[in-house]
């Protein structure tokens, strides 16, 4: 049999509001137009079914029967397209939507895409973590129905296109929290979508992989694609996966969570320990005759408090705060810092007062004394404020236990050693280290007591 060939003669291209695509080919001197999309979009352009050989005129019965089909299979989670052909009767050299009438329906394009194995753990771990999933997709509510129950969802609510065009933005804002399945919806619908759930004060991550995600991408909060995604996807997302597996998004979002709390971590210790310190030199110079610390001395002071706190990149973070999701919260870190500021305040005052008037120390002892407090209290306070649980609850990293112990360590033993004289250190007496050690364990109680109200207070807050 001869091999028969086909030229391309135009095509009328895909859009969202017809949601069918249709290309104009000449074989043997006649022109065919073949037309593929929605099942609903195409049947509204068809006025036969193709039966056998013959053409059957489109009865409401016949309609009723594809609409039976399309939803057994819809409800098996297959996607289905129709295709339709029509002879040209008067060829021409350019067609448009408006030669999309009077169409033969030919049959069906049936399309399976399971869920990979593995995602239906994979979303009730998200949702362990306090991330609400939500499917977002072009295909018909029933497909898009089967998947969700396959994933897990039981009953799921359902809002399609069509209803989304009816409500009102300030409607979409209520509706779109409760629902779970956005199906038959259009890259401008999508968008829509992510804004009203960004108005609730939601933030709001989006993967896709098409150009028609491209403008819900560039609004999400943080938009997510795949290696395997056109370009335009891919240059729109702020993350790129290099697998498609949802694992990676929830450890992404643990470690994303660990990060978060111990960058705050060493932002309430930088911020209420210089606070605190700020408040303290300023109040000794009102009533003492030399300064409380050199500056050599309060720059070692620093760069030694520095050192542990360096590692809390390396620390453990509690469950409790990686199973739900926090903000950033300014107001949280100024009262923070209003109150963990003043409180180690207090207790340089109190040794101010032991070393000064109780054992009457020199400048140099003084100094020494003072210098040995303001290193272990800052060092051993970050133990009990970087948790919310009482601290022996809390298991710091090995590598923070470590160089807080060396530091201290060194602290106590730099006055005796040669670089004593650099610094201009001088030991106090032996009876100061008792009332040096009995301030800071007065200090680590009191923080710990003053922690426990300050988050009952703003445990709804952060």
């Amino acid at each position: 049999t001869p091999a028969v060939t086909a030229t391309k003669v135009d095509e009328i291209p895909y859009d969202f509001t017809r949601k069918r695509l249709s290309v104009v080919i000449e074989e043997q001197g006649r022109q065919r137009l073949i037309c593929k999309g929605a099942l609903e979009t195409v049947l509204a352009v068809c006025t036969h079914a193709a039966d056998a050989d013959t053409q059957t005129p489109l009865t409401p019965a016949i309609v009723q029967e594809i609409q039976t089909e399309f939803a057994a299979w819809s409800a098996q989670g297959y996607r289905v397209l129709g295709v339709a052909e029509k002879m040209i009767a008067s060829p021409k050299t350019s067609y448009d939507r408006t030669d999309e009438a009077d169409l033969t329906l030919l049959g069906f394009l049936l399309f399976f895409d399971p869920p990979k194995p593995g995602v239906k753990e994979t979303i009730e771990r998200l949702k362990a973590l306090g991330v609400r999933l939500k499917i977002i997709t072009g295909d018909n509510k029933l497909a898009a129905r089967h998947i969700a129950e396959t994933l897990g969802w039981s009953e799921p609510i359902i809002l399609t296109g069509a209803d989304l065009d009816r409500l009102r933005d300030e409607a979409l804002w209520v509706q779109a929290e409760q629902t779970d399945i956005f199906a038959e919806v259009d890259p401008n619908e999508k968008e829509r979508i992510i804004l009203a759930l960004k108005k609730t004060r939601h933030v709001v991550g989006y993967i896709g992989d098409g150009i028609n995600d491209a403008p819900s991408l560039h609004s999400a909060d943080v938009s997510i694609s795949v290696a395997n995604a056109v370009d335009v996807a891919r240059e729109a997302a702020d993350f790129v996966l290099l697998k498609q597996d949802l694992t990676v998004l929830a450890d992404g979002i643990v470690e994303g969570r660990k990060t978060f709390a111990n960058t705050l971590k060493y932002i309430f210790m930088a911020v209420s320990a210089n606070f605190g310190n700020m408040f303290s030199v300023a109040g000794a110079s009102l009533f003492l005759p030399y300064l409380p610390l050199l500056p050599k001395q309060i720059l070692l002071l620093n760069f030694l408090t520095d050192l542990p706190e360096m590692t809390i990149s390396t620390d453990n973070v509690d469950e409790a705060w990686i199973q739900k999701p926090h903000r950033w919260n300014i107001d949280f870190i100024r009262h923070f810092m209003l109150i963990f500021g003043p409180l180690s305040s207090i207790f340089d005052y109190m040794t101010f007062a032991v070393l000064l008037w109780g054992l009457r120390l020199p400048e140099a002892s003084f100094q020494t004394g003072w210098f040995w407090e303001s290193v272990i209290s800052a060092l051993l306070v970050v133990f009990v404020l970087r948790t919310q649980l009482p601290f022996y609850r809390s298991h710091p990293s090995p590598l923070m236990l470590s160089v807080s112990f060396l530091v201290i360590v060194f602290a106590i033993a730099l006055p005796y050693s040669p670089l004593a004289g650099v610094f201009g250190f001088t030991p106090p007496p032996a009876s100061a280290l008792p009332w040096i050690a009995g301030i800071v364990g007065l200090y680590m109680i009191s923080a710990e007591w003053v922690k426990h109200r300050f988050y009952r207070t703003w445990k709804e807050r952060i």
